[in-house]
């Protein structure tokens, strides 16, 4: 069955390449980042030069992160496996994952120990024209990214795949436990995997993964860069909001602008009528292509706005002048690369995604920086950590609109010490999964 649903699959691949190629183009329209480097798709990749002298068949670990979320979870292991003498190559599907790997690694990249590349299309001539490039010595998959041409191919060119920083989130167990069962099928095609907690191990277990080892989430282990985190604590004073209350909202997606404005105007209006200094919002929109737009919808609802591209290129109030006459309603988010200064500012954070069916964002950088986290409803896709965080006492989730406009007006504290036991104890994930890949490594090589 499996094989004849491959065949399937990679010929709908490749029939549907016009029309895969038609979005990229019209989403190179507004990003050109998406059109570049075209011939990469199709399995053509060329090393770097630097990269190419310090290549050895068979040496270089492969590491696919699909977007800007994966990259930065999986940047502490990325820096254990280069510190480790490894050469790296990471893959990516969106210009976001790509160009923070060339941010983040820019050093690595110059000095051919990492290179950062578009994943192939799902096909089988694409994938051996990337394992023909690179012939990794194993290859981690951040998250639960499951394509089946990929796994395929790495078993074909017995290169071992394995699920790396990985959960099995409820609704996904039980959608893919009916019918055919093909996404569990293609699971068991891995070599191996390296999960968050003991329950993740379990429902992985029940659908057929074999070799699975616990190793935590990875994102309580991301560096935070520092300076980064003191311009953000600089800038609220710079903002005029040293006695301020301040929200940020961050990762907002396309469909919950209306509920952020609705608890915006609510509190604003409790601020009000209380006499309290009006709050200081901070709203980062999820992808770029959104900046426009949703700066449009906000000031179209009479609230004044500071956009921090207006700002220069780096954030440092040190070198953005003279403070606002007038504070802003909203500081608005309008850059890549920077979310740590955004959560810096904040007193508490709301974090996108979990008032959309898609599901809410990552919750880790916000508890990492001590901050309490509200999201909506939807937390499939971060299960771990948050079904720990919310039982700790340090994230919560609300239904709807309404209900988050009431939390933030109850403005329940949150003791700074109880963020800080919940981050320690759920840390040190790169080094158990460092420990762990010569063990399953080790249990595959007699087959």
């Amino acid at each position: 069955m499996i094989r004849a649903f491959l065949l399937v699959w990679s010929a709908l691949w490749t029939l549907g390449l016009p029309l895969l190629l038609a979005y990229l183009w019209k989403r190179g329209r507004k990003d050109p980042a998406y059109t570049s480097h075209l011939a990469e798709r199709f399995g053509r990749h060329r090393p770097s030069p630097n990269f190419r002298r310090k290549f050895v068949p068979g040496r270089a670990i492969w590491v696919h992160a699909v977007s800007l979320g994966e990259l930065r979870s999986a940047v502490p292991l990325i820096r254990a496996l280069l510190d480790s003498g490894s050469q790296v190559v990471t893959t990516h599907f969106t210009p976001a994952g790509r160009a923070e790997a060339h941010r983040i690694f820019a050093e690595d990249i110059a000095e051919g120990r990492l290179t950062a590349v578009w994943v192939p299309f799902e096909t089988a001539w694409a994938y051996r024209g990337f394992f023909r490039s690179f012939r990794p010595a194993y290859g981690l998959v951040m998250e639960i990214e499951i394509w089946p041409r990929m796994v395929a191919a790495a078993r074909a060119q017995k290169v071992p795949l394995f699920m790396c920083n990985a959960q099995y989130p409820r609704r996904a167990l039980a959608r893919d436990s009916g019918g055919l069962r093909l996404r569990q099928k293609v699971m068991q095609g891995f070599a191996g995997a390296l999960v968050k907690s003991d329950l993740q191990a379990q429902r992985f277990a029940a659908v057929g993964v074999r070799n699975i080892a616990v190793t935590g989430e990875l994102r309580f282990d991301q560096p935070v860069p520092p300076a980064l985190v003191a311009a953000g604590q600089a800038a609220r004073p710079w903002l005029g909001a040293s006695a301020r209350r301040v929200l940020t909202i961050a990762s907002a997606i396309e469909g919950e602008d209306a509920t952020y404005l609705h608890a915006i105007h609510a509190l604003r209006a409790d601020h009000a009528a209380r006499g309290l200094p009006m709050p200081l919002f901070v709203y980062v929109p999820r992808r770029p292509e959104r900046f426009d737009a949703v700066a449009q919808i906000l000031a179209a609802e009479g609230l004044s706005l500071l956009r921090r591209s207006s700002l220069g290129p780096a954030f440092d109030p040190a070198v953005w002048g003279a403070s606002p006459v007038l504070s802003p309603d909203i500081f608005y988010g309008d850059s890549l690369g920077e979310m740590y200064g955004y959560l810096a500012l904040a007193d508490q954070v709301i974090v996108g995604g979990g008032f959309n069916p898609k599901g809410a964002h990552n919750i880790s950088e916000a508890l990492v920086l001590g901050k309490p986290v509200l999201t909506g409803p939807h937390t499939h896709t971060i299960e771990y950590p948050f079904a720990e965080a919310e039982a700790a006492g340090v994230a919560a989730s609300v239904p709807d609109a309404a209900a988050l406009a009431a939390a933030l007006i109850a403005d329940a504290a949150t003791d700074p010490a109880r963020i800080a036991a919940f981050t320690a104890a759920h840390s040190n994930a790169t080094a158990k999964t460092m420990a762990a890949i010569p063990q399953l490594l080790a249990a595959i090589r007699p087959s």
